[in-house]
């Protein structure tokens, strides 16, 4: 399972903004930046019946993998991992958050980088 189109963050005016307004947390292998989300940057309107919600990307630069393939696989990792965390959390406004790895991820092993990527979320208030 991946997480539903509605979860995903894109377009690079959305990643421009949270470079610029987002907090950030820095971990070991990776930094979370997080905003309220400014919805007037999507490329699509969305219906406003749908409940404010969680809005994530996920950033992974060559410089962690040459091999499109490894990092192919966990983007999707991460995206199952966040799918399963945050789709039943309620929030009052909509939030986007923004996941950098870093180069030295690749020391860790995925289970390592999961629990890294809870321990960020629940930083930034996001998950208890």
């Amino acid at each position: 399972m991946v997480l539903p189109k509605h979860m995903r963050l894109k377009g690079h005016r959305c990643f421009d903004f949270i470079y610029k307004e987002g907090s950030r947390f820095y971990g070991p292998s990776m930094v979370l930046r997080v905003t309220n989300a400014n919805t007037k940057l999507q490329v699509k309107s969305i219906n406003s019946k749908i409940r404010p919600h969680i809005k994530c990307a996920i950033s992974i630069s060559n410089k962690v993998s040459k091999k499109s393939v490894t990092r192919n696989k966990l983007r999707r990792l991460f995206h199952q991992h966040l799918s399963c965390r945050l789709s039943n959390i309620c929030v009052d406004k909509e939030i986007w958050a923004f996941i950098s790895l870093k180069p030295s991820c690749m020391k860790n092993s995925e289970s390592n980088l999961l629990k890294e990527c809870d321990k960020l979320l629940i930083k930034a208030g996001i998950t208890k």
